[in-house]
């Protein structure tokens, strides 16, 4: 990692709207970039908070590292999304722990300038307690598709995921591994590989190499519907 000092649009946060220029004035002053390589680790799961986290380029994979060094990637954080809010504002430790995806550029703003200003601009902290629950209830969903839907669903809930989500096209790249896949689906290597395969086979996707095109996004969300 690097820091890096850059122009004023760096310390432009989401939610910046809600604040006065005398909030943005005191989060630049409180606040360093800082670039991380593809695969470099931002922060990890039990270690201690101490700083609030947004991406100002690239994306972030968020995990929750198990035994036997397996672990179910939670979900993949995206350019202006806030990191470890809830581990930070729930706990003095991480749960769980983010990398990169590719480089990226993370903004570091001094925790005790966050929590001042929160106390005083009311918008600023609803849109904060917004994004809090949002990102609690996309884990559950995540959750509950791999514990209740079986493969091709999950698979499916991946596409999606990625075309809708990440990438807002019918067209993209898988920017993780097979394996980070399978960790994402709730699955082994082999299983995401074999499904993908067989979506290939019916013609419902593309696939060359990490490039996919969805060729029915109908009987995608069908097979993530119907789990």
């Amino acid at each position: 990692m690097r820091p890096n000092y850059n122009t004023d649009e760096h310390y432009l946060l989401p939610f910046a709207r809600y604040l006065t220029k005398d909030d943005l004035a005191a989060f630049k002053a409180n606040s360093n970039i800082v670039v991380y390589e593809k695969k470099e680790v931002i922060f990890r799961q039990n270690t201690r908070t101490s700083h609030i986290m947004c991406i100002k380029s690239g994306l972030v994979k968020i995990y929750k590292e198990g035994r036997n060094n397996r672990y179910i990637i939670l979900k993949i954080a995206v350019e202006n999304d806030f990191l470890g809010l809830m581990s930070i504002y729930g706990s003095d430790m991480h749960q769980f722990s983010a990398s990169a995806i590719q480089t990226c550029e993370i903004c570091f703003i001094d925790i005790n300038v966050f929590n001042k200003i929160l106390k005083t601009s009311g918008d600023f902290s609803f849109q904060i307690i917004n994004q809090l629950s949002s990102d609690g209830l996309f884990i559950f969903e995540r959750l509950m598709s791999q514990s209740h839907k079986q493969l091709p669903g999950r698979i499916a809930d991946v596409i999606l995921y990625f075309s809708e989500i990440i990438f807002n096209s019918q067209e993209f790249e898988f920017p993780l591994t097979r394996r980070e896949l399978a960790e994402l689906a709730g699955t082994t290597k082999e299983s995401f590989i074999r499904t993908l395969a067989e979506f290939k086979n019916d013609k419902i996707i593309d696939l060359e190499g990490s490039r996919v095109k969805i060729n029915s996004l109908k009987i995608i969300r069908t097979l993530s519907e119907l789990g």
